[in-house]
């Protein structure tokens, strides 16, 4: 045989295995790692925004350079749309890509799951609208999803903010349907994967009051009061700075980053104390024309800062992800400014500062875990 046949073939061998292992049927298998263990925070976390990203080496990339930055924690949104195209037929393919490379790297893993399919929803409808006699197709969507990456997950996010109308379909934001959606969907997860942590939406902070949105605080209580607390094991929380450092104080008033405090008031007010938080979207932004912006040193001092003040001040919070770490394509907007690295994976200063506060260790050190027991 040539040496060109045998290398015909062995590239037709490579191509198969590969098409093997994508394949829908096939759970994702973590791959092992040589690299070096790198030190990380036990808090730090990063949204990843994963979901568009088609090539492979890239969510390669993406996941090294986290892990490598010293974050433990991966927020990532899985779209119900993109997964399920049709009632029954499941397409794994990107998320156990994105969910192996991930567990590969040690991280933990938060799964946000929401956005609706067209068959799932009246014609002319928002991704985001789902009638309450669909609930059962939601719950049972996630209850696949848990059993299939019950090893990989460990926690699944129930929606996202949906006390915004945009969110909730260009409805009247209405707390006691998304309790009823959370209550389903959590009899649903834990029958498939009894240890995944199910967390409640994380809520949009803002203090509307209109057609537009609800306060977050005011829609929290109102999920107690409708009966959420036995359905969820964590509370998500959106807690941006906006041009606030990390220590501005808390006030019902206010939009910054200590706001996270008052949502946990009001779960400790509802006997929830022993539930923790997860921060899954924060952060800070340094466009220099946005009206919520801050200068590019003070980004990175507040978000410094802000890592500081849960580590050591907050021992309710399980985790601090920041939004958002890379995105596919420029968007060409004030969003370029919320990511820490560029879309040609360039570090920006706000990473390379992570990367020196939590501390790198050499090829063959042990890992070190900071900020938390």
């Amino acid at each position: 045989m040539s040496s060109a046949s045998i290398r015909l073939l062995a590239g037709l061998s490579i191509f198969f295995l590969l098409a093997v292992s994508l394949m829908p049927g096939h759970p994702p298998r973590p791959a092992h790692r040589s690299a070096g263990p790198q030190s990380s925070s036990a808090v730090l976390g990063v949204h990843g925004r994963l979901t568009d990203e088609v090539e492979a080496w890239k969510v390669e990339r993406s996941v090294d350079m986290v892990a490598e930055m010293g974050a433990s924690w991966l927020v990532e949104f899985f779209p119900w749309a993109y997964m399920e195209p049709e009632k029954g037929r499941y397409d794994w393919r990107h998320s156990d890509m994105v969910i192996a490379a991930a567990a590969a790297r040690g991280l933990r893993v938060v799964a946000r799951v929401d956005m609706v399919p067209d068959w799932a929803r009246p014609a002319g409808t928002s991704s985001r609208y789902l009638d309450e006699e669909r609930f059962g197709d939601y719950s049972e969507f996630v209850a696949a999803f848990a059993q299939r990456y019950s090893s990989t997950v460990s926690d699944l996010v129930v929606w996202n903010e949906p006390n915004l109308a945009f969110e909730w379909g260009f409805r009247p934001v209405d707390p006691a349907s998304y309790v009823a959606l959370l209550r389903e969907s959590y009899g649903a997860i834990k029958a498939a994967a009894p240890a995944m942590s199910v967390v409640a939406a994380g809520l949009a902070p803002t203090l509307d009051q209109g057609e537009w949105g609800l306060n977050d605080l005011v829609y929290l209580e109102r999920m107690y009061q409708e009966g959420a607390g036995p359905y969820f094991d964590k509370l998500a929380v959106h807690s941006y700075g906006w041009r606030s450092p990390p220590d501005d104080p808390a006030s019902p008033d206010r939009v910054n980053f200590a706001r996270a405090e008052l949502a946990r008031q009001v779960m400790v007010d509802n006997g929830d104390a022993g539930k923790k938080v997860l921060i899954t979207e924060a952060g800070w932004n340094d466009h220099p024309r946005w009206s919520k912006a801050v200068r590019p040193a003070q980004r990175v001092e507040h978000s410094l800062r802000a890592l500081e003040k849960v580590e050591e001040e907050w021992p309710w919070v399980d985790a601090l992800c920041f939004w958002s770490f890379r995105l596919p394509k420029d968007a060409r907007n004030y969003n370029d400014y919320f990511t820490f690295v560029s879309v040609d994976f360039t570090p920006k200063p706000i990473y390379q500062a992570f990367q020196q506060r939590v501390g790198v260790q050499p090829p063959g050190a042990q890992p070190v875990v900071q900020g938390r027991p």
